[in-house]
């Protein structure tokens, strides 16, 4: 933890922003961002009203009062209005403007302008109703990160539909798993995918998907990498995505009430069935204006690109960025692809991308493989976002060195949870290496101790204290709130927390140690698991690595770390005595692990995070079935392999 910034935004950056104009609107200093912070979170009624009124929120009938009754869960926001989302996504696009940039790893581009975008949407519309989709009914897409998903979304929201998506990635059941909860009208899925050189067909899987939601009436299939039908075994109607997208049709966006249901978004589901996270159009709305348009400063004219699949909250952004009246990039591919390793970097550059997004492991890749974007001319990026996990401190002078010394490196930690962010950057932030610049305008964020009070400069758990427009309106199939009670509410009534150790430190800056029920706490020091793998990855030998800090019956604790080698590396005593020397002078000379063994590779759910707690319970003991979905993880077989090791160690100890 230090005091001193590593980056400070210039006075002329601050001054030209948004969330500079949006300050003195509300009388505060355009570079104080504590005194807009402490406003926002001691008035709500008071700042989520400015953030309406800032962005000319265009409700079909006015809101009775900012918030009618603040508790948690259950707040009332905004109670009276009536709107649409996608009104407000459609309503600034200019006609002959880039609307959306269509890219993908070849490097190729396509423009759907304003006007296209509009048209499109209405089309598609008109055939969902046509297919008997209404206010609540629900409209799935098995689609990977194309304009096809923005536009199939944008119409079910039009129509007040309720709308999911998942990535081709996604086995068959894996989707089913979420897809069949809602039991949906319609399925909008495409033939394919592209990833790392590779065409992956996925009509029998969509057939699969199919066979498994009954209730679909039909299926819109996108022709996106030029594979023809799905064949004569297909349980529901078929219709092309080129006759259903270009009708002529005027759109009509229904009405509904803020808190209307707009998508489910599923946790990732690494036990049991996902949950099925429900907000609404409204709570979206002006959480995401205020996100993107203060905190990124995103606007018309500017280009956002941010790398993410169809089943991370962060796409759900990547389409919100048309609140803004911004242009968004959509990316088929691989973010790394073996044929240009820098491809994002450099269609950065080519479009002229104002915000790049990404997450920690691409930074500290590009790092460690001698990748350097400064080829390509970044002048145009004003911010790099990074979200997934926590981005360490040693990745801050790489961005700086090699993007530009102009540019605001933005750490971010938020959640499916809320769709949105607890703590990040913004224009008039300053930035500490390997932290998170502030908690968020409107976020009332903090470290709570064992006891329930807020501590600073001390590791706590993260909570919310007063509520949020974007937190679930409930989870899917769940008519008490339990589950959601339960997921929330349980340690502290009234109270979010939300399963993440943070330290609020005296500056004003949060740090993220990593879920609270993977830190390392060994002999009562606590250190976030997190903390472990940024030495241990920086080490060129490693490719990758995870620490678990298991629990055992005995009331001892074993803390193993498993390393995956680097491509024709060999795990010697010696790599291994580096690698505790690294801990020991990096991390904490209490946290060097009790040994370290070869794994051959770690387990992750689809969004990339790494399964701490899950290898955590597989080597105490616990059965895979009560631990984990394989489906839901990248490689499933690497759960056999920590599996077979808490087997093998639960016999050893029995024979002991």
């Amino acid at each position: 933890m230090t005091t001193a910034p590593f980056f400070s935004p210039d006075t002329a950056t601050v001054a030209a922003s948004r969330i500079a104009e949006f300050a003195r609107r509300q009388g505060i200093a355009p570079d104080d961002y504590a005194a807009l912070y402490r406003w926002s979170v001691t008035d709500l009624e008071g700042f989520w009203g400015a953030v309406w009124e800032y962005f000319d929120i265009d409700a079909d009938t006015p809101y009775d009062q900012v918030l009618a009754e603040e508790r948690m869960p259950g707040a009332r926001w905004f109670p009276g209005a009536t709107l649409n989302y996608a009104h407000h996504a459609l309503r600034n696009l200019v006609d002959d403007a880039a609307a959306i940039l269509a890219l993908d790893e070849t490097g190729s581009c396509y423009e759907v302008t304003g006007r296209r975008l509009r048209a499109q949407v209405a089309s598609v519309a008109a055939t969902l109703r046509d297919l008997g989709v209404g206010k609540g009914d629900r409209v799935v897409g098995y689609l990977p990160n194309t304009p096809h998903a923005i536009v199939a979304f944008l119409a079910a929201a039009s129509l007040g539909a309720v709308w999911s998506v998942c990535g081709q990635d996604y086995a068959p059941k894996a989707a089913a798993d979420r897809f069949a909860q809602l039991e949906p009208t319609v399925l909008i899925a495409a033939d394919g995918y592209l990833f790392n050189g590779t065409t992956h067909d996925r009509r029998d899987a969509t057939l699969e998907l199919a066979h498994a939601l009954p209730t679909l009436k039909a299926t819109v299939l996108v022709e996106h990498v030029g594979l023809p039908g799905l064949g004569p075994n297909y349980p529901s109607l078929v219709l092309s995505w080129e006759d259903a997208s270009t009708r002529t049709e005027e759109l009509a966006c229904t009405a509904v009430p803020f808190d209307h249901p707009l998508w489910v978004v599923f946790s990732s589901g690494t036990t049991g069935l996902p949950k099925g996270i429900v907000h609404g159009h409204g709570g979206v709305v002006v959480e995401h204006l205020k996100t993107l348009g203060l905190h990124s400063d995103l606007g018309p004219g500017d280009r956002l690109l941010w790398y993410t699949t169809t089943h991370w909250m962060m796409w759900n952004l990547v389409a919100s960025t048309l609140l803004t009246g911004a242009t968004t990039c959509t990316y088929d591919g691989s973010p790394a692809p073996f044929a240009k390793f820098d491809v994002l970097w450099e269609l950065a550059a080519r479009h002229r991308v104002t915000v790049f997004g990404t997450s920690p492991q691409y930074l500290l890749g590009m790092a460690k493989f001698g990748i350097d974007p400064s080829v390509h001319d970044l002048s145009s990026i004003r911010v790099v976002g990074c979200t997934g996990s926590a981005l360490p401190a040693s990745a801050y002078p790489w961005v700086r060195d090699h993007v530009g010394d102009h540019v605001l490196l933005a750490s971010i930690s938020g959640g499916t949870d809320i769709v949105s962010g607890f703590a990040g950057s913004a224009p008039n932030t300053p930035v500490w290496a390997g932290e998170l610049s502030a908690p968020h305008l409107g976020v009332a964020l903090a470290a709570y101790d064992t006891e329930g009070f807020p501590v600073i400069d001390q590791v706590g758990e993260l909570v919310v204290t007063r509520p949020m427009p974007s937190m679930p309106l409930s989870f899917w199939n769940d008519p008490d709130g339990t589950r959601y009670r339960d997921a929330y509410f349980s340690s502290y009534p009234g109270i979010w927390r939300h399963g993440d150790w943070i330290t609020v430190t005296s500056h004003g800056s949060v740090i993220i140690h990593g879920r609270s029920d993977s830190t390392l706490n060994r002999n009562g020091v606590r250190l976030g698991s997190a903390d472990i793998h940024d030495v241990v990855e920086r080490l060129p030998e490693i490719a990758e690595a995870l620490v678990i800090g298991a629990e055992e019956p005995d009331g001892g604790y074993w803390m193993p770390l498993f390393v995956v080698p680097a491509a024709g590396v060999e795990l010697d005593d010696a790599l291994r005595d580096r690698i505790r020397d690294a801990i020991r002078a990096g991390a904490s000379p209490r946290h060097v692990p009790d040994e370290i063994l070869e794994a051959p590779g770690i387990p992750h759910t689809r969004t990339g995070k790494k399964l701490e707690v899950p290898v955590k319970r597989l080597l105490q003991g616990a059965p895979v079935d009560q631990v984990v979905n394989p489906a839901t993880v990248d490689a499933p077989e690497f759960i056999d392999y920590f599996a077979g090791l808490g087997a093998a160690r639960r016999k050893d100890r029995a024979t002991e």
